[in-house]
């Protein structure tokens, strides 16, 4: 017993990855029913950062899991008192986080038992975001311990700690704020207490999704206090807007105060002087001035950065992998020639038509977005004729393969004119193949770069989505071009051939599955009838000779485009409304709307809304592994939670809108309400079945 201060004090920092976590206490040894100040404690590498309560246009603020078995009664932890937060501006006037660079403590009270046998532990999982040029979801286990005793005994470095990051939570204001609707803007007054009389460097900080959280908030300053001019998200101002006013005066450090401001007109004496430093950069460098880390410098070097990470991951994605295939056999047969000059064409050609398929996607995302629509990486799977004639040409391809008929290269002719002219073509098609089908599998590892990208001008999303296309061409660029690398590719033989038909039925199981995204849709029957009189169609014209020979090719060209231009115009054709909802049977879940959420919210229920789509390759792993699992839906139904579904299968503009209002830039997104509230918390798009069980027990 004498040994659970020790090993309390001298507890070490769990190392998450890009931070080190650790639970602290202000005491050795407390006092029955004490409430005794605790903290997480985040030591950040450098340029990387984690999130307010707020985390503003993108992020999650993090999140603590307790253990069933610790030491205290059920409800004696309170709520994390959040220090004040630095203003991060992912991209500079159009997406601004909230959070906290190098170190920070977030403080929380516990009340400690009136009786205890023992020491008393501490124990959870704690789950955060962290940040620099990428996003990446954390998760470490800590634990502390300390003895309950007749007296008091601080542990002194702790609770120092704890007591400088309590210093630096904003306190309530004892002065008056206002909200008051003025045009397009909201005009936020507040007069009296701290405010008064100040002037310099004012932002605000909205514990709600209310303001544009990137647009500026220019300030004024009157005798009295301050007024600052705010950008409404959507909808009309709230009956109160709370959050924290910041004032950087040049003294170290700025004066904030936690307000929560009503309707009504603007307080006289807060108007007067006027003054830039509303500004969201003029913001981020007041808080560079006073030591906080403030946001990226280089954010289109990181945007950029982030694309080409995010196209060379594309690689590894299940989507490319089938197609790649293709391409490797393509490289060896090419390095089998001996002429480097015809590698490099296959490097060249696969780069020009991965980057002209990037291109196109790009071009398509710039219309529809002027356009007024909304639109993510893989929105083309969203129509049902594109999705029926990509099934078609994996069909195609896994014809190919098993030898029905014969396209680009073969074994024999490699190195000749014709061969060449072929071999450069094919891989041509492989990359505006690789990179038409692997869009829809960037999965969460590009959040934050394509909600970036949303609103740039168009040369910079052309940029980015051509670095995108660039880092899955990166590769088989580099093996074409670098001397000596294709040395190491195989040698040709039979077990290549035995290897390409192998790869036929990764083809026909990607079409299978494009099938299955098509769902209910006409297109989905037709699709499935025309691969059959398509693959009839080329084998007739791979076959025909003899006296029959024009009959026969006449018959097998138009059952091959009778394959293709039947799915394909079925899929111009209307679907039910149904989507994905009999995935998720067992709970009967009702179909997303605001009004929904607003009706259940009123009931004093909790909702967990599931945007997806059966094209989203993260959709479908996060529903397999987690959302049908019966533990989840059976605590789901204890803690009262309603499940609703918004399917992004087809366009859905009221989806779009929802997406495009919480940061978004595609599926999946997951929105869970807690009971009664109106605003809901934003969840990884990576799910657990554990997490989602510690959020529902919550309830």
């Amino acid at each position: 017993m004498a040994l659970m201060p020790a090993f309390s004090a001298f507890a070490q920092p769990v190392d998450g990855g890009h931070a080190r976590v650790d639970l602290i206490s202000e005491r050795e040894v407390a006092t029955p029913g004490e409430t005794v100040w605790f903290g997480l404690s985040f030591q950040m590498d450098d340029e990387w950062h984690i999130y307010w309560k707020n985390a503003g246009d993108a992020g999650i603020p993090p999140a603590a899991f307790w253990d069933e078995d610790i030491g205290v009664d059920e409800g004696a932890i309170g709520e994390i008192d959040w220090p004040l937060p630095e203003l991060i501006p992912v991209v500079e006037g159009e997406i601004m986080d909230y959070g906290y660079s190098d170190r920070v403590v977030l403080p929380f009270p516990v009340e400690m038992p009136q009786s205890s046998d023992g020491p008393v532990r501490l124990s959870a999982t704690i789950d955060y975001l962290i940040c620099k040029d990428i996003c990446i979801p954390e998760s470490v286990d800590v634990s502390t311990a300390l003895e309950i005793g007749e007296s008091q005994q601080p542990d002194r470095e702790n609770a120092e700690r704890i007591a400088e990051a309590l210093s630096q939570v904003p306190p309530l204001f004892e002065g008056e704020t206002r909200l008051t609707p003025d045009g397009e803007a909201w005009v936020l007054s507040a007069a009296g207490g701290e405010l008064a009389g100040l002037s310099g460097n004012a932002r605000f900080f909205p514990d709600t999704h209310d303001i544009i959280h990137a647009a500026d908030q220019p300030a004024t300053f009157g005798e009295n206090g301050l007024t600052l001019e705010l950008t409404p998200g959507r909808g009309e101002p709230p009956e109160a807007l709370s959050g924290v006013i910041r004032v950087a005066t040049g003294s170290d450090p700025p004066v904030a105060v936690r307000i929560s401001a009503s309707r009504g007109d603007v307080i006289a004496g807060t108007s007067g002087v006027s003054s830039s430093a509303g500004s969201a950069s003029a913001g981020a460098s007041g808080d560079a001035a006073s030591g906080g880390a403030g946001g990226p410098g280089l954010n289109f070097f990181i945007l950029i950065g982030s694309a080409l990470l995010g196209g060379l991951i594309l690689n590894l994605m299940p989507c490319v992998l089938p197609v790649l295939s293709i391409k490797a056999i393509g490289m060896v047969q090419a390095a089998a020639s001996g002429e480097r000059s015809e590698l490099r064409k296959h490097g060249i050609w696969y780069t020009a038509g991965v980057l002209l398929s990037f291109a196109a996607t790009g071009l398509v995302f710039i219309a529809l977005r002027a356009a007024g629509q909304f639109v993510s990486l893989g929105f083309q799977l969203q129509y049902p004729s594109v999705v029926a004639a990509l099934a078609l040409v994996m069909v195609l391809i896994g014809l190919w393969l098993l030898g029905v008929f014969n396209l680009g290269t073969s074994m024999q002719n490699v190195g000749s004119g014709l061969a060449a002219k072929q071999g450069s073509a094919g891989a041509f098609f492989t990359g505006v193949l690789a990179a038409v089908v692997g869009a829809p599998c960037v999965g969460p590892f590009l959040v934050g770069a394509l909600g970036a990208v949303m609103n740039e001008p168009w040369p910079i999303v052309m940029l980015v989505f051509l670095t995108l296309g660039f880092g899955l061409a990166l590769p088989f660029l580099v093996l074409s071009f670098v001397p000596g690398l294709h040395s190491a590719l195989p040698k040709p033989g039979l077990w290549m051939e035995r290897l390409k038909q192998a790869f036929a039925f990764p083809m026909f199981l990607t079409a299978a599955w494009l099938v299955t995204v098509l769902g209910n849709h006409p297109a989905a029957g037709a699709t499935a009838f025309g691969a059959v009189i398509l693959a009839f169609g080329v084998w007739l014209l791979s076959v025909a000779g003899g006296r029959l020979r024009a009959g026969v090719m006449t018959l097998g060209a138009v059952l091959a485009v009778l394959g293709i231009v039947w799915p394909v115009s079925a899929g111009l054709q209307d679907a039910p409304k149904e989507g994905t909802m009999t995935s998720y049977a067992s709970l009967q879940p009702e179909p997303w709307s605001p009004e929904r959420v607003d009706e259940l919210v009123s009931q004093g229920r909790g909702v967990f809304v599931d945007f997806t789509a059966s094209w989203c390759a993260t959709c479908q792993v996060n529903k397999r592994t987690t959302l049908t699992k019966p533990e989840v839906l059976e605590a789901m139904a204890d803690a009262n939670v309603s499940f609703l579904i918004a399917d992004f299968t087809r366009p859905d503009e009221q989806i779009s809108d929802e997406l495009k209002r919480r940061g978004s830039p595609g599926v999946p997104m997951y929105l869970l309400y807690g009971p009664g509230e109106s605003e809901p918390e934003v969840l990884p798009t990576l799910l657990s079945p554990s997490m989602m069980k510690q959020k529902l027990a919550a309830f």
